[in-house]
């Protein structure tokens, strides 16, 4: 495959690499229903089905014939090898293929079933067409061509990697050679210490490279279902680095990947071990409060913690970052389509009997949600032309899932049933109730407009629940593009404004657009609340808490 291919895998894959909700449920029980759903309507509606046929069949003559104008979506990759387009076999193949998926879609929307069954149905006929696209067959011409440039090999290297993949993969395609990297050599390698260890936490301390700091550090607080170096993935990708060069004193939380063990763990569990994180800092840099980023549900754990401190009449936080973090959970997109009462009591049901919620269960679940840029690419790619899975640092940390523990999940999925944030006293932790509106720490809210998983509207509307002054800002990428966007990508768009209107589409429409990455802007945010500057401390840690393990610390090699 080129390097330009390749290049452009890795580029569709991270781009809808889906951050992982532990809420989302994806049963099969759910799939099978709305499949027999969709087949029982053909009998329901024979006239209406008979009207689909027919205008399949007129498609059919003009594609025959050479006179149908049907393409493929101008974004569609799939199709890019010119003989899609210029070899009449080919191109009649592809058109009937997108008759036919043209034809069931517009049944089921014609049908007379509920908006929520339409919506399901879309997505079933979605899984089984886009399985069946001619892509995915051997005789995709890339596949073709290659056979015949490699002189069989390239077959043979595919059902090798087949093999390999249903024996140690679950039978889903390999998404990236996990035998490429190393945490601690390749990724998550600036340097720092840990400072302080609990049962539920490693907090690690980076050494300044700058001649001075910021009185006010950052704690950094990433998602408990995924690893924390993805704020330190290569050096030119570090959010990390980027904060030691802006001189700002770096802090970042690394979850212990719990076991049945830690099955009762629950969101108190996790706060009350922020809260030791929080006075650690604090003891080591001599600072009275910190400034806090969290990211996904690190961020629900951030507002939570914040809320708390709020009841206490405690100012330990000075302001907040918070990256693609869904507070409201009122969602209305695919993610959402298969949730509903039974499918999370079963959820939760299937976590507290195993005790943890395997991250790599919901990894699968994701992959279905978007099966052309998590699964069918990999298929080709792996399978059909015989490559490697790409050797990509973002796909590698994707695929290296934690575990959830039974308690935190059941809390999680309570939020999401009850959405208790968006109402004052409605969520009680480590004894307090939590009202946002007594939250007025300043809060810079990060959301993405190709996300898929937290979908920049709800981001919007959950940096619209607090008391302080908020900053919005709209970044043109999706769920881990979002965060790891470090400055010079000529890609890179950002937007802001100074206000906070009601409506997401009226903040927007009186947006200022920006080149470049939103790390700049944070960076301008984050200093005018850092404090003034001092001289960097020449050693890691302090009497107290003594520097041990180096960065990154020994919770992230826990399998």
């Amino acid at each position: 495959m080129s390097n330009k291919n390749n290049d452009e895998l890795k580029y569709q894959a991270s781009e809808n690499t889906l951050g992982l909700n532990p809420v989302v449920g994806l049963r099969r029980k759910d799939l099978l229903a709305s499949a027999r759903m969709v087949l029982t309507q053909t009998i329901k509606q024979p006239l209406h089905s008979v009207k689909h046929v027919a205008h399949f069949g007129a498609e059919l003559r003009k594609v025959l014939f050479g006179k149908s104008e049907l393409q493929p979506a101008g974004d569609d990759r799939r199709f890019n090898d010119p003989a899609w387009s210029q070899n009449p076999l080919y191109r009649r193949y592809l058109q009937i293929y997108l008759a036919w998926r043209k034809e069931l879609h517009a049944w089921i929307d014609d049908s007379s079933l509920s908006p929520q069954d339409i919506s399901r149905g879309h997505f079933v006929i979605n899984l089984m067409t886009e399985a069946m696209a001619p892509t995915n067959s051997a005789a995709n011409p890339a596949a073709v061509k290659r056979f015949f440039e490699t002189g069989g090999k390239s077959l043979l290297d595919g059902l090798s990697h087949l093999a390999k993949d249903l024996v140690h993969n679950g039978g889903m395609p390999s998404q990236v050679d996990m035998g490429a990297f190393e945490v601690g050599k390749s990724l998550g390698v600036t340097e720092g210490a840990v400072v302080f260890r609990n049962d539920v936490l490693e907090l690690i301390q980076y050494r300044p490279i700058t001649e001075q700091v910021h009185e006010r550090p950052l704690l950094v607080v990433p998602p408990q279902i995924n690893k924390f170096y993805v704020f330190d993935l290569s050096p030119d990708k570090s959010l990390a680095r980027f904060c030691l060069r802006s001189n700002v004193q770096t802090f970042i939380v690394s979850w212990r990947n719990p076991t049945k063990a830690q099955r009762e763990w629950g969101l108190s569990t996790y706060i009350e071990a922020l809260k030791e994180a929080v006075d650690v800092v604090t003891a080591i840099t001599g600072s009275k409060d910190v400034n806090m980023l969290g990211a996904c549900s690190g961020g629900i754990t951030c507002t939570a913690l914040l809320g708390h401190y709020a009841a206490l009449g405690e100012k330990k936080v000075n302001a907040l970052t918070l990256l693609v973090s869904v507070l409201d959970t009122t969602l209305d997109t695919d993610v959402a389509l298969f949730v509903d009462e039974q499918t999370l009591e079963a959820a939760k049901r299937h976590s507290y009997q195993a005790g943890v919620l395997e991250g790599r269960d919901m990894a699968k679940v994701f992959a279905w949600m978007r099966p052309n840029d998590l699964i069918w690419n990999y298929w080709v790619n792996n399978y059909l032309l015989g490559n490697e899975p790409p050797v990509f640092d973002i796909l590698f940390w994707n695929n290296d899932t934690t575990r959830l523990p039974a308690a935190f999940h059941g809390d999680l999925i309570e939020m999401f049933k009850n959405n208790p944030l968006i109402r004052p006293n409605a969520l009680e932790v480590c004894g307090t109730p939590i009202d946002l509106k007594q939250v007025t720490a300043d809060i810079f809210s990060l959301a993405g407009t190709n996300d898929h998983i937290t979908p920049w509207k709800s981001c919007y509307k959950s940096a619209q629940l607090f008391g302080g002054k908020v900053e919005f800002v709209l970044s043109s990428s999706g769920h881990i593009q979002s965060i790891l966007n470090p400055p010079g990508n000529p890609k890179s768009r950002y937007m802001t404004s100074e206000d906070m209107p009601a409506k997401a589409e009226d903040w927007m429409e009186n947006s200022t657009k920006h080149t470049d990455s939103w790390w700049l802007h944070w960076q301008a945010w984050q200093a005018e609340r850092s404090g003034k500057l001092k001289k960097a401390p020449t050693a890691l840690g302090n009497k107290t808490y003594v520097a041990g393990e180096a960065a990154p610390g020994t919770y992230v090699h826990e399998r």
